[in-house]
């Protein structure tokens, strides 16, 4: 079998060869690369192929493009097709909860989408405006542009601008680590409230009255003064839309029942002449293209700007990278998270030129992509051309759309934002968790979006600090009837070591953590008489700062000063580097670092049996 398999390899080899001496040299590299590519699955890499230019990391279609089937195009249209009739009615009801034009919203989808599928890593994330950052818009641009609407669609472009350019600056950087530190208990919590507050910015629209409010609870008061002024007919034709667009997604999950909606609320609405009766509709949207242009700068200063940019950013990043790592799991190729953020700012660049507002990729959209049959960011492509046509021909068909409809089409959109399921569970599992969602959710409640994600943030950089300064310090015992020995307050029955102190800290020893470690070990050193060793196992401690390590020499010294032996054991290479550069090879056994804790006790022990033999 094993000569059959060579002298096939052998003749594939020849062939090979005689082919490249007829196609030439420029086109044999250019075969050889395509056959690479598609030896593995697109967004894969070859183990074995030459590496590719460094550009093509940063330009992904020069790789897919390469690696691209005939038989893929028919999957790709379908997506960009579907994403297309998905995206009309969510882009219309977003750009609406964004206090913006209805047109500006399809803008966002078609260039945002073309700018990612350039410069994005990700096969099936769609892009385009999202609810959360749609309310953001809402909520701070308002104030900045004094009741000017002319000011206010310039300033959501120019902040679409800004985006990018952070976006460029965290990709040049390598600061997706930054963004990391969000944890997601904070993004339940924030979600939840982002939702909430989504929801009641729309139940004015669905009950036909005027509403108003800053916040969650400011919106709630005046829509509860205003409850006797519902105007029946568009709470019907509200009530109707959410209904059926909410059995769509339970019986017809994925596919686009938005646009049915639309369609047939639009028949109605123009048969039984609801404008004429008092229904808001949208009225007439321009038809044609954006008409690109550089955005208008000196609207606003630098630091009136910023905070709005950097929310944006942080929300769509996160956004974006969560649901590309569900796809690219789901699918089996690897995710560069760093490329992430130059897809998003090519995007949001993109959306800026066209006079849009910030855009994203959102899990629900790109559900509609995946489950659709998209295979490559061609998908993106083809829906920014239908969507074109869209607004070229089809535009007048969306007059006399109810309002009522697009407000049910954002509620039936972020209703899931409110996990009650995760909340619960955080309850029941780390009360910890819960009360940073809780902080997290009343955040966005009672200042907005804006300022939600923001604090948000500093939340979860606070949560993360104050677990690291209070690590895990395991006091060990003896496993009975074995020579090993595990965590005492875990494990029942564990037998305590009769004059020693073993410890291991279950985390690194770091500055914000270094006299937690300390005092907890004194303070069992004080409750212990008679100890004659302590034993400091390193195993679980991935790095110590020089703080950690000053920490090991004053307990060293208090040891010292009480006649108690002190010694190291479970340090890995670069522990023992830094141990050594501070001096506690002077003060301790070096030679022990290496040791496991099992090993050193092991020979204690026999060394004290035989003392007292």
């Amino acid at each position: 079998m094993c000569r059959v398999r060579l002298r096939c390899r052998g003749r594939r080899s020849r062939h090979q060869e005689h082919s490249r001496s007829r196609i030439g040299p420029a086109r044999s590299r250019a075969v050889d690369r395509a056959a690479a590519l598609r030896s593995v699955p697109f967004g894969g890499r070859a183990m074995n192929r030459p590496s590719a230019p460094t550009w093509t990391r940063f330009f992904p279609p020069a790789e897919w493009l390469a690696a691209y089937r005939r038989e893929w195009l028919p999957s790709d249209a379908i997506a960009g097709i579907t994403l297309a009739a998905y995206a009309i009615p969510v882009s219309l009801a977003y750009a609406a909860l964004a206090g913006l034009p209805p047109q500006i919203g399809v803008y966002g989808y078609m260039l945002g989408g073309i700018g990612y599928a350039l410069f994005g890593a990700s096969r099936q994330l769609a892009i385009g405006p999202t609810s959360a950052i749609s309310l953001m818009i809402a909520g701070t641009v308002g104030a900045l542009a004094g009741g000017d609407a002319v000011r206010y669609a310039q300033i959501a472009s120019l902040t679409a601008f800004a985006v990018a350019v952070l976006c460029f600056i965290a990709w040049l950087f390598k600061l997706s680590v930054l963004v990391r530190l969000v944890s997601d208990s904070i993004l339940v919590g924030f979600k939840a409230g982002a939702g909430l507050t989504i929801i009641m910015s729309q139940l004015p629209s669905l009950l036909g009255i005027a509403g108003g409010g800053h916040n969650f609870f400011d919106r709630a008061i005046k829509l509860s003064g205003q409850l006797g002024g519902i105007d029946l007919l568009v709470l019907g034709i509200g009530a109707v839309a959410l209904v059926l667009l909410l059995l769509g997604e339970r019986l017809l999950p994925g596919k686009p029942v938005g646009i049915s909606v639309v369609a047939l609320a639009i028949a109605l609405a123009t048969l039984l002449g609801l404008p004429a009766l008092g229904v808001p509709v949208t009225g007439k949207i321009p038809e044609g293209l954006p008409a690109l242009a550089i955005p208008t700068f000196g609207l606003l200063a630098f630091d009136d700007l910023f905070p709005l940019a950097a929310g944006c950013v942080l929300l769509a990043y996160i956004e974006g990278v969560s649901a590309a790592r569900s796809f690219a799991a789901k699918h089996g190729y690897p995710l560069d998270v760093r490329q992430e953020f130059l897809g998003l700012g090519a995007a949001n660049l993109a959306a800026a030129f066209g006079h849009g507002y910030p855009v994203a990729g959102g899990l629900s959209q790109s559900a509609v992509n995946d489950n659709a049959g998209a295979r490559t960011p061609l998908a993106l492509v083809i829906c920014s051309v239908a969507l074109g046509l869209c607004l070229l021909f089809f535009t007048g068909l969306l007059t006399n759309l109810p309002k009522a409809v697009l407000a049910a089409i954002v509620i039936a959109a972020v209703y899931r934002l409110v996990d009650l399921r995760a909340l619960l569970r955080m309850w029941q599992v780390s009360r910890i968790d819960f009360y940073a969602a809780a902080i997290a959710l009343i955040s966005v409640l009672l200042l907005g979006i804006l300022q939600g994600v923001l604090l948000a943030a500093i939340a979860s950089i606070l949560l993360l600090l104050a677990r690291a300064s209070q690590p895990n310090v395991a006091f060990l015992g003896r496993l009975p009837g074995s020579g090993r020995y595990s965590d005492s307050a875990r494990h029942e029955g564990v037998e305590p070591l009769v004059g020693i102190i073993a410890f291991r800290p279950e985390a690194s020893l770091l500055y914000i953590n270094a006299e937690t470690i300390l005092q907890t070990v004194l303070g069992e050193l004080g409750r212990s008489p008679g100890v004659r060793l302590v034993a400091c196992d390193l195993s679980a401690s991935p790095y110590i700062d020089l703080a950690g390590a000053r920490m090991l020499h004053d307990l060293y010294d208090e040891l010292a000063s009480r006649k108690v032996t002190f010694c190291i054991v479970g340090a890995h290479a670069q522990l023992r580097d830094l141990l050594r550069a501070e001096g506690l090879a002077d003060k301790t056994d070096s030679g022990q670092w290496l040791r496991s804790l099992d090993s050193l006790l092991g020979d204690d022990q026999a060394s004290a049996a035989q003392r007292t033999a």
